[in-house]
């Protein structure tokens, strides 16, 4: 097979959660665990960085990338979905893996895979696990796919637990409360390992601290030790300081992700480097600071406030839950523009209406679907928004929205496109 016939091999074959949600999900680890030992348990051949929660994750596994790299080590780095390539899920120091690493994988496997059955979310966690393995990484981050506890990722032994923000999505799949949703989080603490919280919340540190105390986790909440403020946002990079609650300012640095909601994520890798030299691991300030102002390129990461054009601005974000939009919608505010346009597209298994209901209704509209069984019609969309007050047309998909958001546009105007992760994957400017 080659790179292509192999992708639609495992689309065909396997339940894919992106394309069918809830329905590809395979509950347990007992796949992962089978396919692991058959594979010689790579996942022990490496030591790793284990890192969940709602919002954040992301940004918080590419930021902890980049640090290491900066400092010299071999980095693996496993995150999802992807946004153009499978290939972007297997990365060694920013680069996404050769597409013949995931058809040499299939054809090796294919037994096992179809023995077995696993979801495609499974086949890809072991393929990571066997090609850090089988690369030798010094140190992986591998970043939660879903929930925590039961998480085909949860079967590492990591150095180090992170868990960013816990907001409301997959209410269906992990809890309908954000205590319960931290519990399905707090499945990655382990034994006798620290585990770092991000962003202190009443109603889910509890969850934590209880779960780290029946394993004797040590458990830091980074945002009580270190506060980050900004100091400028100038040629694309945020200028941060941090301070410790202890001491006196620690540094100022230079942030390439100028998301505001970068801030929360900052503390959290902050402590996590300063855990991972506890360690022994050798990390200069230097090789933080290069790592932060240099994240994008250093890890190939898209997709999160990404500026494509400063006149109009337009800027693509994969903000798709109501936490995670809340902050993307309270940033916007912060500029200055003559009139606010937005792109938006959404799964169907999500509370539109709910997240619809965060947007201004003087800003124009332009509803999208995508490629995938999950997406909700444009038509359906345009609906469900004049329930709520926003009014605009519908689009095939969002480079047809684009078009027509850069005719309409002055060249002081605000363009912002998200929704879904799928819909800024078909941005053809990404």
């Amino acid at each position: 097979m080659n790179y292509s016939e192999t992708i639609a091999y495992l689309y065909e074959k396997l339940p894919v959660f992106h394309r069918v949600g809830a329905a590809a999900l395979k509950p347990g680890l007992g796949n992962i665990i089978a396919l692991c030992e058959a594979l010689g348990s790579p996942q022990t051949r490496f030591k790793s960085i284990h890192v969940g929660g709602t919002n954040g994750k992301g940004s918080t596994s590419h930021l902890l990338a980049a640090i290491l790299q900066s400092a010299g080590y071999n980095v693996g780095l496993h995150t999802s979905p992807h946004l153009k390539s499978y290939t972007e899920r297997f990365k060694i120091n920013g680069q996404p893996c050769d597409e013949r690493v995931v058809v040499d994988f299939v054809e090796k496997h294919k037994r096992l895979i179809e023995r077995i059955e696993p979801s495609f979310f499974e086949i890809s966690v072991a393929l990571a696990f066997d090609y850090f393995a089988q690369q030798n990484v010094d140190i992986a981050i591998i970043e939660v796919g879903l929930g925590g506890r039961l998480d085909s990722t949860n079967i590492i032994s990591p150095l180090l637990s992170v868990i960013t923000n816990i907001s409301f999505d997959h209410t269906d799949l992990l809890g309908d409360t954000l205590e319960k949703i931290a519990f399905e989080k707090a499945g990655i603490i382990k034994a006798h390992t620290p585990v770092v919280i991000s962003e202190t919340q009443p109603e889910t540190a509890p969850v934590f601290i209880q779960k780290a105390d029946e394993l004797n986790a040590p458990i830091y909440f980074a945002d009580q030790q270190y506060h980050v403020k900004t100091l400028s946002v100038e040629k694309g990079k945020r200028v941060l300081t941090i301070e410790s609650k202890k001491e006196a300012s620690l540094c100022t640095l230079a942030l390439d992700l100028v998301g505001n909601y970068q801030l929360k994520n900052v503390a959290g890798v902050w402590q996590s480097v300063e855990l991972l030299k506890e360690q022994g691991f050798d990390i200069s300030i230097d090789a933080v600071k290069s790592g932060m102002a240099h994240c994008t390129t250093l890890t190939s990461f898209r997709g999160r406030w990404q500026v494509l054009s400063e006149s109009p601005m337009v800027v693509a974000d994969v903000a798709h839950n109501y936490g995670g939009l809340s902050e993307t919608i309270n940033q916007i505010k912060r500029h200055d523009f003559d009139q606010l346009h937005f792109i938006l597209g959404f799964v169907k298994d999500k509370d539109v209406k709910g997240v619809l209901g965060l947007f201004p209704t003087n800003a124009h509209f332009y509803f999208c679907s995508f490629d995938s069984p999950r997406a909700l019609t444009s038509d359906s969309l345009v609906y469900i928004a004049d329930e709520v007050g926003l009014k605009g047309g519908g689009y095939r998909d969002v480079n047809e929205a684009l078009r027509a958001a850069l005719q309409n546009a002055s060249s002081n105007d605000f363009i912002y496109v998200g929704g879904s992760t799928f819909v800024v994957s078909e941005l053809s400017e990404i």
